[in-house]
């Protein structure tokens, strides 16, 4: 580890460093600080001395290290939470065809699971921007795991069917309170933009291993017992989160890793703001433009994500004549998934994010024309395992993309509408998909995903340039209200 001394300057790197003494604020970057003997909050110091109390020194080579490994495990955690979301989702197209046989019901009808994930999205993400200002991050996410097994609890026991998919509406309120939480996590983390795409790819492991057990569970007369493997999972993963993050806040996680937050507003628990803080917050979220635009491109792409894993099973079975094993289509789609968000990082980089989702995007729409009019079996399911590694990697690039166009106090708010509401779009755009091909066929589905596709593009077009993030919507200086002038930092190369 070497420290080498560097002098002052417009926009210096803000690296690892020891905590401060406590994190007060709700946004990512610098630190927030107060001290314990009567000094004033470091939120309500001049400029000059919220600089000043940023000098904090650097750590040592034993606390870097150590630093180090909480990364890595908190990272874990995130993915696990990912990894539950993929399983859910990839287990529903294997499952399909099973469930319309057992409820005796039609397209449309069976597609009422996606509606009630939808509404359970939806609820989850509106509360989320009330629930994590009240209770912080670590109590947040935990009750999000906590609903998704009560979910799976109930969609086991294969109850009648207004039952089986009031399980689908519990577990849709989890999805996206863990979603949402662990999006706006690991946008705080040092290299960010890597773990955002391999955050992703995590959920893509869950969803290209779902469809092999599903597969056979829905070949099985107790094809319900799938959902007790999925239950395990789900109590796994809010064991894991309890275990690593202790119900603390979203600050008081970060400085465990020697990580801090911009200090522009009050922090997410303020017992002195109450719910007029939370309101406050949620106007300033449902007010700002980037956000609802980014929220429709998620809500549109993720509709086409899942509809195509989901709906794509069905659309072998009827229109090319594939047999039970048809189900694992969907596992090669899902693994596409996540081999593109990992094997593309370099990709994007090398010619940048907002023209990499374009270029994947018009080639996923090729792809899936060929799956239209190529007859062959082997064929589409080969095509439709690369629109899978196409569309991988458009969701963390969306990701990377709120976090710069996005003012930093609102991030993780944001971020859990937007999450949300994609959440709602996988559960909105297979249940459209449902309902017209009960009435037009399956065949339906392709020019319906193209449309969809084609669509995501115009949307990408319209999201804005990257901008520097301020603190609030309103603010007019290009450096954000608030903004505070950095001082000496010694930069630590770990």
């Amino acid at each position: 580890m070497a420290i080498n001394e560097k002098s002052p300057s417009p926009a210096p790197a803000i690296v690892e460093s020891e905590p401060a003494t406590r994190c007060g604020s709700n946004t990512p970057g610098l630190a927030a600080t107060s001290s314990n003997n009567g000094e004033k909050p470091i939120a309500h110091a001049s400029l000059e001395e919220r600089a000043g109390a940023l000098a904090v020194p650097p750590p040592s080579g034993t606390t870097s290290s150590r630093y180090r490994w909480l990364v890595h495990v908190q990272f874990f955690a995130c993915c696990w939470a990912m990894v539950v979301a993929g399983w859910n989702d990839g287990s529903t197209g294997p499952l399909l065809p099973r469930i319309q046989e057992v409820y005796g019901v039609n397209y449309t009808i069976v597609s009422l699971v996606w509606v009630f994930a939808c509404v359970g999205f939806l609820t989850g993400a509106i509360a989320n921007m009330f629930l994590e200002p009240r209770f912080g991050f670590g109590k947040t996410i935990f009750i999000g795991a906590c609903f998704q097994f009560v979910g799976y609890a109930i969609e086991s026991a294969a109850l009648p069917f207004p039952a089986f998919v009031l399980g689908y509406a519990i577990n849709g309120v989890g999805m996206a309170l863990q979603d949402a939480q662990a999006n706006g996590y690991v946008s705080n983390l040092p290299n960010s933009s890597t773990k955002m795409s391999f955050l992703h790819a995590a959920y893509g492991l869950g969803a290209l291993a779902s469809p092999l057990a599903a597969t056979q569970f829905a070949q099985l007369p107790h094809w319900s017992f799938h959902f007790l493997i999925s239950f395990g999972v789900a109590l796994l993963d809010a064991i894991i989160l309890a275990a690593v993050f202790r119900f603390k806040t979203h600050d008081e996680c970060l400085a465990a890793i020697g990580q801090v937050r911009h200090l522009d507003e009050p922090s997410e628990k303020n017992d002195d703001s109450g719910s007029e803080t939370e309101k406050s917050h949620f106007r300033k979220v449902m007010t700002l433009k980037e956000t609802h635009l980014m929220a429709v491109f998620i809500l549109v792409y993720v509709g086409v994500e899942v509809t195509v894993g989901g709906w794509t099973v069905t659309y072998v079975i009827n229109e090319r004549n594939g047999g039970p094993s048809s189900g694992y289509i969907s596992t090669g789609f899902f693994g596409g998934l996540t081999l593109g968000r990992m094997g593309l990082i370099w990709a994007n980089n090398k010619i940048g994010e907002r023209k990499a989702l374009v270029i994947y995007a018009a080639l996923a729409i090729g792809l899936e024309l060929v799956v239209w009019l190529v007859h062959s079996l082997v064929g589409d399911a080969i095509a439709v395992s690369f629109v899978g590694f196409f569309l991988g990697p458009m969701y963390p690039i969306a990701m990377n993309v709120c976090g710069r166009i996005i003012p930093p106090s609102l991030l993780t708010g944001s971020i859990g509408w937007i999450a949300g509401l994609g959440q709602a779009g996988s559960a909105l755009f297979p249940f459209i998909t449902g309902a017209i091909s009960n009435k037009a066929g399956i065949e339906s589905l392709q020019p319906i995903v193209v449309a969809m596709m084609a669509f995501t593009i115009g949307l990408w077009i319209c999201v804005p340039r990257d901008k520097v993030r301020t603190a609030s919507p309103s603010s007019s200086s290009p450096e954000g209200a608030g903004a505070i002038p950095p001082p000496p930092r010694p930069v630590v190369n770990v």
